[in-house]
């Protein structure tokens, strides 16, 4: 038997994981030529040169409420895995008892007079049971929940990753908002030398009444927006610090948003390369292994469990008997149970894995084609944001001379108030669009990391406090 459980165990019932193929392109969309380096080589702390966001990181890294959650369910899963592999060894238990009782015959459910005497009972036993997992069922459990710590260790990397493009995107927005509001700030001024310049011309009866209320609304309109981009600066400053996992309040800025280092193309790597990189695909990878595993756990129901028990122990009224080995018992015995009839239970559990696995199969292949997506539309706009805030800002430098200009010619009386609005009226909104594509191409660097799976080779101790060590040994 023993030589026959051995051979039987050397194989397990349910189809053995093979990740599915598919279709990976030679490069991405938006990638000149394919190339073996990629950005995602690159650890999070030499990405970001800013050293407040770098600190702002570190600090969201020790706090963050999600984090402390993920590793939690890191430890959860390895428990569970610890718990369902024990089942493939035998079990061994114990078991004492004392009793002392004057039962009358009544109390057992006979006729009788009360038991003429008291009695005792002493017994100790070890008792143990094995499965014998003949068909593999308890190994696919094993590869299941196996897999599944692999998913939350990846998907804690995931949260990692997630978290420090997240801060980063908020910070840049919220330097963004920060040159917004210097915009708003200078526009107002501008437009109160300009109300300023008429009103004294309108009481000295140079400029009209209308010249002056047109300057005193474009004045209450720029007025108005600052309040609104403070608004926003708070309300974003507040987000930062849910994500550093602290109270709100406000926060720390290091280099202006127009200093912070972008450039217009970089590695992306090698598709092929970007399902061992992504957190989420590797996640996504394990899942599928884990419900491959279950496929073999239904169908191994179909068939009979094998079960060993044994018993070993003393029993006796008497304790001098308990050590005398005179009241010595034991027992072995061999289970054999399988299923029979279940009105197809046993069946629908088996069909449901399966399609329980065609789901986790699909939900891979669409999160490879979203990865896809992503590093192709971030290489893009990256490529094509850097051309419009070339073409942007040269927008900007020539309105910024025509106000200039309208504002000399109206003082020399060769231009109307409508030529200096006009001028104006396009400077500022052209300021705010160069800002806004400065942030954009910030906040696509910051996801083309992210896309490329930001960080892969790092060690969890590295993506935490250690990281924080060897950035200040460089």
């Amino acid at each position: 038997m023993v030589v026959a459980t051995a051979v039987l165990a050397g194989c397990a019932i349910g189809p053995d994981y093979k990740r599915p193929s598919v279709a990976e392109p030679q490069t991405f969309r938006g990638q000149a030529t394919a190339e073996a380096a990629s950005l995602a080589d690159a650890p999070w702390w030499e990405v970001f040169q800013d050293p407040v966001l770098r600190d702002l990181i570190h600090e969201a890294l020790r706090n963050n409420y999600d984090v402390r959650i993920a590793a939690a369910r890191v430890q959860e899963a390895r428990a569970g895995f610890v718990a369902t592999r024990s089942d493939l060894f035998p079990s061994l238990n114990y078991d004492a008892s004392v009793g002392r009782s004057n039962a009358t015959p009544g109390l057992l459910g006979k006729p009788g007079r009360q038991a003429p005497i008291t009695s005792n009972f002493y017994s100790a036993t070890l008792a143990m049971s094995w499965e014998l997992d003949i068909w593999g069922r308890i190994r696919r459990a094993t590869e299941a929940a196996r897999a599944n710590l692999l998913a939350t260790e990846d998907a804690r990397r995931g949260v990692w990753l997630t978290l420090v493009s997240d801060l980063a995107q908020t910070y840049f927005e919220l330097l963004a908002l920060d040159v917004r509001l210097q915009i708003a700030r200078n526009s107002k001024d501008a437009y109160q030398r300009t109300y300023d310049l008429f009103l004294d011309r309108f009481q000295v009866g140079v400029a009209s009444k209308l010249e002056t209320d047109r300057a005193e609304g474009a004045l209450g309109g720029a007025e108005a927006t600052i309040p609104q981009i403070e608004s926003e600066i708070v309300a974003k400053e507040n987000q930062m610090s849910v994500l550093l996992g602290k109270n709100p309040g406000p926060i720390l800025r290091g280099i202006p948003m127009y200093d912070q280092p972008v450039v217009p193309t970089v590695p992306a790597g090698l598709p092929s390369t970007l399902l061992e990189r992504r957190p989420d695909l590797r996640q996504a990878g394990d899942q599928l292994v884990s419900a491959n595993a279950r496929i073999g756990i239904a169908k191994a129901e179909f068939f009979p469990k094998f079960n060993i028990t044994t018993l070993f122990g003393t029993a006796s009224p008497e304790v001098s008997a308990l050590t005398g080995g005179s009241a010595t018992i034991w027992a072995v015995a061999g289970t054999f149970t399988g299923p029979l009839l279940n009105a197809g239970r046993t069946l629908g559990t088996y069909r449901a894995s399966v399609a329980q696995w065609e789901q986790a199969k699909l939900q891979y292949e669409g999160a490879v084609l979203n990865a896809l997506r992503e590093v192709s539309d971030a290489l893009t706009a990256l490529a094509k944001l850097s051309d419009a805030e070339t073409g942007q800002d040269r927008s900007v430098k020539a309105l910024a001379d025509a106000v200039d200009r309208a504002t000399d010619r109206y003082r020399q009386g060769l231009a109307n108030y409508f030529e200096v609005l006009e001028a104006q009226q396009q400077l500022y909104p052209a300021q705010s669009v160069l800002a806004q594509i400065r942030r954009d191409r910030l906040l696509s660097h910051v996801r083309l990391y992210k896309a490329l799976g930001g960080g892969w080779s790092l060690t969890d101790a590295q993506w935490q406090d250690q990281a924080r060590t060897q950035e200040m040994a460089k």
